[in-house]
């Protein structure tokens, strides 16, 4: 493996702390600035949109310049945001923080995920993005609750300067061991090439099925705190607890969905979301059995991040000639299937129809991941025989 791939990881660590960590510290965010806790809300609404944001502004506007350099500039980027935070005098500050930090996610995690794939054999590629993105899975199951604790014993503004710090480590990682871009083999396409990936159906098929795809799965985990008090019956304090489970189950998806990502991309997405939608389907009958519901909770860890590398390395995969703007697109589309998956939960929620509504809905919305990805699947098989007969036929001198 790849020793750069762990400052990747490292950096990706960090990120996925920064969008995450705040929802455990709301309250005292909000006492502190003494701000409404919908106010306070905005630090995680904000955040989301701004990831979307930059994932297409900033990528689009790095295409040209080679990819080690770029990285280690959103990563100055990320340790301003929140050392911006960690220092905010007020509220509106403390937004600004957010946002600038937010800027630099999709854009590192686009990438990042190409420069991950550069680093490895081309039948290893979907492992190596997993690794970098074990990072985000990592900061899901330590660095939450780590976080969490930390600015709850030492004040909220803790949490952020360590953030801040591990962006320093993970910004001299990066210089020290990501492998520079080899001349010629990036930023040689411009802006306009890299719109034109756009053009590929399959391109776009595979960000519409990252949105309902990452949406099924998080319109259920958004309102999950609801759940498992209110149908399931654990006490609140056991919440974090029981979300580490959650996290568990990432990283044990991420790990294997990348590897079964580099033997088949579209059997492992259609595999991971079919099942991924059962799982919902279980989870929202059972919800009322404690047992069920932390079984239920790990499979959709496990299956609705399997999917993460193959996501990511489909939309490369068809954008291969220009993938950078491609791939950032793509994160872009995680954020944007959360903020849609949260949305219909939410109006389920409001409507009276429960708090197991949400995983009907994500079960829903992941059905629909499935026949997009079967669909584009059928298409992308149709081509390759169509190509594959062309060929034989030229060959056979017809």
């Amino acid at each position: 493996m790849p020793i750069g791939l762990l400052a990747l990881a490292l950096g990706g660590f960090g990120i996925g702390l920064t969008e995450f960590v705040i929802m455990g510290l709301l309250p005292e965010v909000s006492a502190d600035f003494a701000v409404s806790e919908a106010t306070a809300g905005w630090l995680i609404s904000g955040y989301a949109l701004s990831v979307v944001v930059g994932a297409l502004v900033l990528t689009a506007a790095v295409t040209r310049l080679p990819r080690k350099p770029v990285l280690a500039g959103l990563m100055v980027l990320f340790i301003v945001g929140n050392t911006l935070s960690a220092l905010a005098p007020d509220y509106p500050t403390m937004l600004l923080g957010r946002v600038v930090a937010a800027l630099c996610h999709g854009a590192f995690f686009g990438i990042g995920a190409v420069v991950a794939a550069d680093m490895v054999a081309p039948n290893k590629k979907a492992g190596a993005i997993a690794i970098m993105f074990t990072g985000l899975t990592a900061a899901n199951v330590l660095g939450v609750p780590f976080g969490t604790l930390l600015g709850q014993a030492a004040g909220w503004r803790s949490t952020f300067w360590a953030i801040s710090a591990i962006g320093v480590v993970a910004l001299v990682g990066i210089l020290i061991l990501v492998p520079a871009t080899e001349p010629g083999t990036a930023g040689t396409t411009g802006l306009r090439g890299e719109l034109r990936a756009f053009r590929s159906g399959q391109v776009w098929a595979s960000i519409t099925v990252t949105v309902l795809g990452y949406g099924g799965m998080f319109g259920a985990f958004t309102y999950i705190a609801f759940t498992l008090t209110s149908v399931s019956g654990f006490a609140g304090a056991t919440v974090p607890w029981l979300l580490m489970v959650f996290g568990v189950g990432l990283f044990v998806g991420n790990t294997l969905g990348g590897k079964a990502a580099d033997r088949n991309v579209d059997a492992t997405l259609l595999t991971a979301l079919s099942v991924l939608t059962v799982v919902l389907t279980v989870f929202a009958l059972t919800a009322t059995s404690p047992v069920m519901a932390v079984v239920s909770l790990l499979l959709m860890g496990v299956f609705g991040f399997a999917t993460v590398p193959g996501l990511q390395m489909r939309v490369m995969k068809y954008a291969s000639a220009a993938p950078t703007l491609a791939s950032g697109a793509n994160i872009g589309a995680f954020n944007a299937g959360n903020a849609f998956g949260a949305w219909i939960g939410g109006v389920t929620i409001s409507a009276g129809l429960g708090y197991t509504s949400p995983i009907w809905a994500g079960a829903a919305i992941t059905l629909a991941a499935v026949a997009v990805t079967a669909v584009a699947a059928r298409k992308a098989n149709a081509r390759k025989g169509t190509a594959s007969t062309n060929h034989t036929a030229h060959l056979a001198g017809v």
